[in-house]
């Protein structure tokens, strides 16, 4: 992980050194006026806490460069003054526009891929640097540095590895705040972009069990197979019975002492899907190890607030399963009896991630007893049909819960929108002899799964929330603090709000 540091002045050794330019102008046509320039160059010589920029580097010199560029501040934009004869041989010029925490967040990336191939960077901080400001541009500079590589031949001497941050205070709570929250997304990234013919149920399962024996206070609870069976868990085991990899049901709980509310977590964890015998295509089926992102971000923001020691109690549920075609897969037609009782006839077998996160509504809802319940789920391509790649889809009968979920995704800088729950639609979903079909042909895909899901949520659905955040689980291309595959997409979000549920608890 990059090496983020405080220092009191820019280090002897330092040859590329960042600052800021603070500025936006309301038209563009302006960005070459000279008293605009003049104004911004100030603002960078006042920037250096010892009260000068890199040796060697003058105003009019600065304002010059700025004049030709038409440097207008845009959050993550970054322009290089090479300079060969002085010791801070690269000038890194980075908007951050109004200086919202997401410009910072936006430059803390800009800034991390424009020094790819150095070894060290230093970023001069202005002196009334808030806490929301460095925590962005400290998760932006992680985020975008991320890597994720299986290759052969795979060469990182040329990986920048510190970047020493100049500031008169070092504001160590939100760097570590960014710290943590940045490592755990990286965590839900590597799990995910993990192949599946290493990534099993068992495998997963083990792997969130060895990063949680490494925080204190946190139990991790494995249910194998048999354990499933004698439960109850139908939909856990009807979606993994067509794979010799058999199904696991992880449980982490984060209890610290003295906490007041009690948050539950449930995470989607198909390691791979097939559709089942409902095949999917060829396209639709390469990408199928992300359908476990769901149960990586909450297992991954469960250790975050562990880590940050919230005061806050934190279950997460994560059922995993393998939804493969064979002789004992879940046929069409096939009755599903979940946990608790509910009876599911199987109407799409590629309808699989509903199934088992029932199941674990139920669990939560019969034993756990939550004040609030949240899933998240790559469950549907309808969602990025309705909403695109970037945006996950919010369902909530609470309004409350449905803004604090919004305000924690806003300030995390991940956007979600919420749908609605039509309640005549829900009459779609009874079945012929059964409590529920768990697909219609009525349309409203990610709507119709997000009303199945309420279904299991009982007495508790003025407390639930789901998320379909299908698409925003990956990225096709590296872009701001998203690097190419899994986004890890949810951890923010959750870490956000998890923190503001630990204030209520204060």
């Amino acid at each position: 992980m990059l090496d983020l540091r405080f220092a009191r002045a820019v280090p002897r050794s330092a040859t590329v050194v960042a600052v800021a330019v603070a500025r936006q102008t309301a038209d563009a046509a302006d960005v070459s006026d000279a008293a605009d320039v003049s104004d911004a160059a100030d603002e960078l010589a006042e920037l250096d806490v010892l009260g000068t920029l890199p040796t060697g580097t003058e105003p009019d010199e600065l304002a010059a460069f700025l004049r030709e560029v038409k440097h207008k501040g845009k959050a993550g934009s970054v322009h290089t003054w090479v300079r060969p004869l002085h010791p801070v041989t690269r000038l890194l010029l980075a908007g951050v526009a109004n200086r919202e925490e997401a410009d910072w967040r936006s430059t803390g990336a800009a800034l991390a891929r424009k020094a790819k191939g150095e070894d060290r960077l230093t970023v001069l901080l202005p002196p009334d640097l808030t806490d929301p400001e460095l925590r962005g541009l400290a998760e932006g500079l992680w985020l975008a540095s991320y890597r994720f590589s299986l290759a052969s031949d795979d060469d990182d001497s040329r990986k920048l590895r510190r970047v020493t941050l100049v500031a008169a205070t070092a504001l160590d709570a939100p760097l570590e705040a960014a710290r943590t929250t940045a490592s755990m997304v990286m965590l839900a990234r590597d799990l995910t972009n993990t192949p599946s013919d290493r990534k099993t149920p068992e495998w997963l399962a083990r792997q969130i069990s060895r990063e949680a024996r490494t925080l204190t206070g946190v139990t991790v609870t494995v249910r194998e197979p048999a354990q499933l069976v004698a439960e109850g868990f139908g939909g856990v085991l009807a979606v993994g019975g067509g794979s010799e990899r058999g199904p696991r049901f992880v449980e982490i709980s984060w209890r610290p002492r003295g906490a007041g509310r009690h948050v539950v977590l449930v995470g989607k964890g198909i390691t791979f899907d097939t559709g089942g015998i409902c095949i999917k295509g060829r396209d639709g089926m390469k990408l199928m190890r992300k359908d476990m992102g769901g149960a990586a971000a909450v297992a991954a923001a469960t250790l975050a607030a562990a880590a940050r020691k919230l005061p806050v109690r934190v279950t997460a549920l994560l059922p995993l399963a393998e939804n493969m075609l064979s002789g004992s897969a879940m046929r069409p037609g096939d009755v599903v009896r979940h946990y608790g009782g509910i009876t599911t006839e199987v109407r799409n077998t590629d309808a699989e991630g509903r199934l088992v996160l029932a199941d674990a509504l139920q669990y939560a809802v019969r034993r756990l007893r939550p004040d609030v319940l949240v899933d998240l789920a790559t469950l549907t391509g309808a969602q990025s049909v309705a909403l695109g790649k970037r945006t996950a889809a919010l369902y909530s009968d609470n309004e409350a819960l449905a803004d604090e979920l919004r305000a924690a995704g806003t300030e995390a800088g991940e956007r979600m929108w919420r749908l609605p729950l039509h309640d005549d639609y829900a009459d779609a979903l009874d079945g012929d002899d059964t409590d529920l079909v768990n697909s219609t042909e009525i349309g409203g895909g990610s709507i119709m799964a997000a009303l199945f899901l309420r279904e299991f949520t009982g007495d508790y659905r003025d407390r639930w929330a789901h998320v379909d955040m299908s698409a925003p689980a990956w990225s096709d291309k590296a872009d701001g603090d998203l690097t190419k595959g899994a986004t890890g997409w949810g951890v923010r979000t959750l870490v956000r709000w998890l923190e503001t549920q630990a204030s209520a608890t204060a």
